[in-house]
């Protein structure tokens, strides 16, 4: 399924004593990339809970293959692995100014109903949008 990429830049407070990224930070770009993907479609995980869907990570893989350092503009590719069902995951590519992947991460969130917090099937207005769109 086709990539949506943003860009980001390494802010000072993301990095450890040496200038590099520290890991943890990896899975706030993950989830940079998985809302800007989501606004593609004119929708943002606010308005899915206000349309009573929550969407808890359920599952976080990281490979880290380079460090990505501060300042450094990064490139965050973020597409579906498949078409969602009761859960979605999506795979991450980080990648330098030059096009070299620095890390993969692969999300996987659940849909839940907000009232009563039990797992449901893709919103049919999400799983629509994805089948007509860039997803």
């Amino acid at each position: 399924m086709k990539a949506h990429e943003t860009r980001l830049r390494v802010r000072y407070a993301e990095t450890d004593q040496m200038g590099v990224v520290y890991y943890g930070n990896y899975a706030l770009y993950y989830e940079v990339g998985r809302a800007e993907w989501l606004r593609q479609f004119g929708l943002s995980y606010a308005d899915l809970e206000r349309k009573g869907v929550l969407m808890p990570v359920t599952r976080l893989k990281s490979r880290f293959l380079r460090p990505a350092v501060y300042d450094q503009l990064l490139t965050i590719r973020t597409a579906l692995k498949e078409m969602p069902g009761r859960r979605i995951t999506f795979v991450s590519e980080v990648l330098d100014e030059e096009g070299e992947l620095l890390s993969i991460g692969e999300v996987t969130l659940a849909f839940l109903d907000k009232k009563s917090m039990e797992v449901i099937e893709i919103p049919s207005f999400l799983k629509e949008k994805i089948e007509k769109g860039k997803g």
